[in-house]
Formats: structure tokens, C-alpha cells, sequence
């Protein structure tokens, strides 16, 4: 979908699922509320490595059976993962989604150039649109990167040129639909994504 002759500039002062409770301990949820000041994260070892390539492939998996596995006890195994949850390695705990089997059809990562030192006030509006799934500040030719999944086109074309191109810090836009999409989420024949 090419938005205004594939990219549109709005005249702008320029001057940035969740798993079984019981399984395994919650993270905070996410929200656009101030962010506080994250302690640094503790040292890694073998066993929260192990600890988390298991989570990342079955974010249900019990505590019971994650002990197993990396060969510790039950509570070493829960006292971990909490640390790991109070240290923010852990962000939180869902499910990989079929956004297409799931209602929703169309996808898109939308480009966006937007008002210099603006990141925080756009990102909190990006996250409350319907369907954001990802939003990354870049560098390069734009400065958002935001990737969304919506029912159909018409639900993408309302998103972006009323939603998106609303928001006054927003320069300019440009969407690129998504044909096909495979998740690269860890599996176990990728032993090496946390080494």
C-alpha cells in the first residue's frame, strides 16, 4: 500500500498471550507509564541460558520441568527465572501467534519520519494503535520502524492515514505490505542463540 504517492510529508516544525500463570512466575506488564531506571542485569550463567533458550521455545513449560532439563533444583529453577524477571532479562511470557489463522489478514511495516527528540511522546501513541505488534527507533532514512497486522487493507489504509499520519510529531509515512512472513522465534535446532 503506497501511501500518497509512497510517501506522504505533513508541514511539522522540525526541530524520536500470556502463558499458564502457574508455569512459571509473571513479568510486569508493559504500558506506556514512565519508565523507571532499570538496575543492570546480573551475569549469565550456563544454567539461565539453558534457563531461558527453554522459555523462549515453550513459554509454558512448568518450573518443575525446567528444572529438569537444566539439572537444578525446583526452587533454584523458580528463584532464577525470578531473577531474571526482576533483573528485565525476562520481559514477559506469550504466545507466538498466526496473526492470519487469528483474524488478521493484512500486515505492514510502516516507515515513519518524525519530529527531532519526539521518540517518547510517538512511541506511547503507537503503542495504543490496534495491531502494533513492533516499533523500533532506527537510524537510516526514516526513524520508526513499526510493524502492525490489521483484519484487511481497509482496516491498514484507516490505520495509517487516519491513525498514524494524525499524530503531529509524524513527518511522513510510507507502508510496506507484508506478502508472506515466517517467525524466526528460537527453536531447538538453534542451540547457539543465547552462546
Amino acid at each position: 500500500m503506497a501511501d500518497k504517492g509512497e510517501e506522504s510529508r505533513r508541514a511539522t516544525p522540525a526541530a524520536t498471550t500470556s502463558a499458564d500463570p502457574s508455569a512459571v512466575p509473571s513479568a510486569a506488564p508493559a504500558g506506556p507509564a514512565a519508565e523507571p531506571p532499570v538496575p543492570p542485569a546480573r551475569p549469565l550463567d550456563s544454567i539461565d541460558r539453558d534457563i531461558l533458550r527453554i522459555l523462549q521455545t515453550d513459554g509454558r513449560a512448568s518450573i518443575r520441568s525446567v528444572a529438569e532439563r537444566v539439572h537444578v533444583s525446583r526452587a533454584n529453577a523458580y528463584a532464577r527465572i525470578n531473577r531474571l524477571v526482576e533483573d528485565g532479562v525476562i520481559r514477559g511470557f506469550g504466545a507466538r501467534v498466526d496473526h492470519e489463522r487469528a483474524g488478521q489478514g493484512a500486515s505492514a511495516y510502516i516507515t515513519l519520519k518524525i519530529v527531532q527528540n519526539s521518540w517518547r511522546t510517538v512511541r506511547e501513541q503507537l503503542q495504543a494503535l490496534p495491531g502494533a505488534t513492533h516499533i523500533a527507533l532506527v537510524s537510516g532514512d526514516f526513524d520508526v520502524l513499526l510493524l502492525v497486522h490489521t483484519p484487511d487493507n481497509r482496516a491498514l489504509r484507516e490505520l495509517v492515514l487516519t491513525r498514524i499520519q494524525s499524530i503531529p510529531e509524524v513527518l511522513s509515512t510510507r507502508t510496506l505490505l507484508v506478502f508472506e512472513e515466517t517467525d524466526l522465534g528460537p527453536r531447538p535446532d538453534r542451540p547457539a542463540e543465547l552462546a
